[in-house]
This record gives C-alpha cells, sequence and structure tokens, in this order.
C-alpha cells in the first residue's frame, strides 16, 4: 500500500500501520514546523462544551492537562496565536500611560511601532505573503469594502462598449453584492452588465480553467472588469491565477482577485503576476481575529502620482484623510494629494487593536520561515487527509471530495460533500466528538488542516470521528431519526 511520507515521496506501508494514531505520531516527529503548534491557544474539548465565559476560564496548568479539540477550520476563522495576549496587552499599556501621544512617541524597550506607522509595517510583512512590493500593498477596512474601493475607482463602464463585469456563479455571496450594487450605481443593470461563470453541470461543482478563458473570449470587447476568487469557498479549488489574468489583461479586461481563502494559505506572487488589484480578509489563515482589518493590493502601474502642469495626477478614487500624503496631512487643507501606491486608497486611520493583532500574527508567520515551508507542509498534510478518507472510511458510498485532487489546484481545504440528508447529523456528531469543521449548505463539510498549527495527528482523529459520525448517519437515517433524535444510536462495527 502506497502512502506518502513528510518528504512527499512514496514508500509502501500496510493498510492497518498507516491507519494508525501511531503513525500519525510518527509524521508528527518528522514535522520541521510542529513546533508552531505551541505558539497558537488550541480549544479543549471541555471549553468547547462550556456554556458560560467563566465556564470557558481554565487555568494555564489544567489547560495543558485537558484534551484538546480536533480544530481543521482555520478556512473560517485562524485560532489565536499566543502572541497576540502579548502584544495587545503593551498596546493597551501604551494607550493607558501615552494616551495621544500613542500615536508619534516611540517607546524604548517595546516591539510596537507608534500608531502612525502601524499599518505601514503591517503592509510591510502582509507584502511578502501575497507577492507585492511594500508600496503595492495597504492593510486597510475590511474585505467587501476594498471590493468596492477597488470597483468606484476601476469600474468605468460605457454602455456602449466596456460595461459587463465577470464573476462564477457561485461566487461568495458578498462579492455577488458588492458586483450587483456597483453596476446598480452607474445606473445599469445586472441582468445584461453582470455574466457569471456556471459549472458545466449540477454534478461539478469546480470550474475549468479552459471554461473561465471560453467565457472571457466571449465577452472580451464588451468587459470591463473580471472578479474572481483565488481559492474557492465552497469546493477549495485554487483558480490558475496568472494564466487568467494574462488573458484577461491581453483582453484589455481590468482584473481583481478576491484572495479571501488564498491569503497565506497559498503563496502568491502578485505583482510578478502582473496582476491589477486584489482584496483579501486577515482572520482565516492569517489568524488575526474576527472580523479584523482586511488588505488590498494595487499593482503599481494604477497607484502612481505624477505632476504636470495642471498638478497632482493620480487614479480618481474614493477619497480620506488617512490616504493622503503624511507631509502634509496634518495640515488640514482640503486639497487631497494621496500617497503614492496603495496606501494613497486609505480612508480612514485604522483600527490599531486590528492592526496590533494582525502584527503578532505576522510575527508568528515570520518565525516559521513564511509562505515557502509553510506551503509544503500544507501540501503533505491535506494530502495525507485525502489518503486517509479515500481508503479508511467503511461508509465511503456516503460522501465524495469534490476539491480537485491535483495538488496545485487546492489549498489546505477539502471539501466533503455529503449524501443528501446527512449533514445535520453528521455535523452533531462531529462536534459531540470535540471536531471543528464548518458546513456550507446544503450538504458540504469543509476541512481544513492548517499548517501553522494543525498536525498529521488531527489528521488522523479526524476520519476515526467523520467514520463514526456516517455510521451513525446511516443508522439515524435508515431509522428515519432527525439530528436531535440520535442520542441513544451506538457506532456500529
Amino acid at each position: 500500500m502506497a502512502n506518502v511520507n513528510t518528504d512527499g515521496e512514496s514508500h509502501h506501508v500496510s493498510q492497518e500501520e498507516d491507519f494508525s494514531e501511531t503513525y500519525a505520531g510518527s509524521l508528527d516527529a518528522q514535522d520541521p514546523l510542529r513546533r508552531m503548534r505551541s505558539e497558537f491557544f488550541i480549544p479543549t474539548k471541555v471549553q468547547l462544551k462550556a456554556n458560560t465565559l467563566p465556564e470557558a476560564v481554565i487555568e494555564s496548568s489544567e489547560f495543558e492537562s485537558q484534551e484538546q479539540s480536533i480544530y481543521l477550520c482555520g478556512n473560517s476563522l485562524g485560532l489565536q496565536p499566543r502572541l497576540a495576549a502579548i502584544r495587545l496587552k503593551q498596546y493597551l499599556t501604551t494607550w493607558k500611560t501615552q494616551g495621544v501621544f500613542g500615536h508619534f512617541k516611540p517607546l524604548e524597550e517595546s516591539p510596537l511601532p507608534t500608531w502612525l506607522h502601524a499599518d505601514a509595517e503591517a503592509a510591510d510583512k502582509v507584502a511578502p505573503i501575497v507577492g507585492g512590493k511594500i508600496t503595492e500593498v495597504a492593510v486597510m477596512e475590511t474585505l467587501t469594502a476594498n471590493l468596492h474601493l477597488l470597483m468606484s475607482a476601476f469600474y468605468r463602464p460605457d454602455i456602449n462598449g466596456r460595461h459587463k463585469i465577470i464573476l462564477e456563479s457561485k461566487a461568495f455571496p458578498s462579492d455577488h453584492y458588492a458586483v450587483e450594487s456597483q453596476i446598480k450605481n452607474h445606473a445599469l443593470s445586472p441582468s445584461t452588465s453582470m455574466i457569471t461563470i456556471e459549472p458545466p453541470s449540477a454534478t461539478q461543482s469546480t470550474i475549468s480553467t479552459e471554461l473561465i478563458l471560453s467565457v472571457i473570449a466571449e465577452h472580451a470587447t464588451t468587459t470591463a472588469l473580471l472578479l474572481l476568487p483565488g481559492i474557492q469557498f465552497y469546493t477549495g479549488q485554487f483558480l490558475d491565477i496568472p494564466k487568467i489574468t494574462a488573458v484577461a489583461r491581453e483582453a484589455g479586461i481590468f482584473v481583481i482577485w478576491d484572495l479571501a481563502h488564498a491569503v497565506g494559505n497559498v503563496p502568491l506572487q502578485l505583482h510578478d503576476w502582473d496582476v491589477d488589484a486584489a482584496a483579501w480578509c486577515s482572520y482565516k489563515y492569517l489568524n488575526a481575529g474576527p472580523g479584523s482589518i482586511a488588505g488590498l493590493f494595487i499593482h503599481e502601474r494604477h497607484s502612481g502620482v505624477s505632476t504636470s502642469i495642471d498638478g497632482k495626477k493620480f487614479v480618481n478614487r474614493l477619497s480620506g484623510w488617512w490616504g493622503s500624503d503624511k507631509e502634509s496631512r496634518f495640515a488640514m487643507e482640503n486639497k487631497f494629494v494621496p500617497i503614492p501606491g496603495a496606501a494613497g486608497f486609505q480612508l480612514s486611520n485604522p483600527s490599531i487593536l486590528d492592526i496590533t493583532s494582525l502584527n503578532a500574527s505576522l510575527e508568528v508567520f515570520q518565525k516559521a520561515g513564511g509562505l515557502v515551508p509553510l506551503r509544503e507542509k500544507s501540501l503533505k498534510l491535506t494530502a495525507y487527509l485525502e489518503s486517509l478518507l479515500d481508503r479508511h472510511i467503511r461508509n465511503a458510498d456516503l460522501f465524495e471530495i469534490i476539491t480537485p485532487r491535483e495538488k496545485d489546484q487546492r489549498g489546505a481545504q477539502l471539501s466533503l460533500r455529503l449524501r443528501e440528508g446527512l449533514l445535520d447529523i453528521v455535523m452533531k456528531e462531529l462536534e459531540d466528538r470535540g471536531v471543528v469543521t464548518d458546513e456550507r449548505r446544503p450538504d458540504v463539510v469543509r476541512v481544513a488542516p492548517a499548517p501553522l498549527y494543525n498536525s498529521y495527528s488531527d489528521c488522523y482523529r479526524f476520519v476515526v470521528a467523520f467514520d463514526e459520525a456516517l455510521d451513525i448517519a446511516r443508522t439515524a437515517t435508515e431509522k428515519g431519526l432527525l439530528a436531535e433524535g440520535i442520542k441513544n444510536l451506538e457506532v456500529t462495527s
């Protein structure tokens, strides 16, 4: 029986050896990034069952002795880095002791930037993760707000020429809402100005590069903008960003990528790939905390500031004072001259609370050596999970993996589509076993081993729990029971 070791090479082990806690532990022992797990708080099973905040708070000595949950939900919300609480406490101390001076006054022996420069430090740390120049990256706002800001600057439709926006039909709803509202804001109709890329059939959820390129070709002369996800949230498919970008730009189309599920998950080279613009959130694989500050990329060709006899020349955008040139910002003159680069698209001063949390997580990324070693581990971790799901589930007829099998066409996530009617029961059984994944209705369980803190043992334990959950679900459906009526069912052998 072939399997993949931590060097990514095939070797032969028996099916019994492969599917064991001991074997998973041996893979963890060989993992050069295993130390990174201790940089995060992994909720314990006891904590997840708590119904009050005091119940969830436990002493550190007790915390270490409790069994950790199997947390495979970094695609939805990343775990809290231990460093976050330390940095946030330092920020609160600065605010407490310095007040407004915290904006400008650097403190010796403090690892924190002054608040005036906190966003620039975050951009400096994020730039290598997205593959952009520092001047092409800004840490600001939220994901959908940034998409709106980008479209307000670069979507200039002409109903007699280019007016269409292409996106996928299964895009995250917020992207749909943003596109529809932008089209309506220009007094156009989504029925004629919004083109959606449909999967080829009801049973095939992924969309091929060839299909995307064919839609671009069909609407090339009338399309103004293309908005696609780097990684599709439902299927986990990693789209071919450089190829799609090149074809679209050659056709004269402005290209924006939603990188919510890609940033911190897969290596990106936005500048070298010639991407026009991109936006992302920071609470998934970047582990900055729920709803934390987002970011955007704008290629340098779109964000320059030049001087002519008529004054400063730059792309018009929805403007705010934090995007104005730092040298003149506090002069309070009502004459907007943007900072050259993506920072010139900022509006208001950013939340330092958010940026402090984000910077703490980005420090952890630096400790890990960046995206290259993380991607190496991620490929092995997800392949191991895939292998276990393929070969060690007794009820294999009850689900299918809809994420592409090719490793270069996916990130950390595997999406498991269940047979109709099983989702509620399976999710309840997983939760009862201390397994944290998430669902996307009507029938998909998303499982995402994040290489910063997940282990091969997590993948093994998930498969054991998932197999038991499927067993319960099969028995329950045969007996006509719903999720709330299965408490007394036992796992069959």
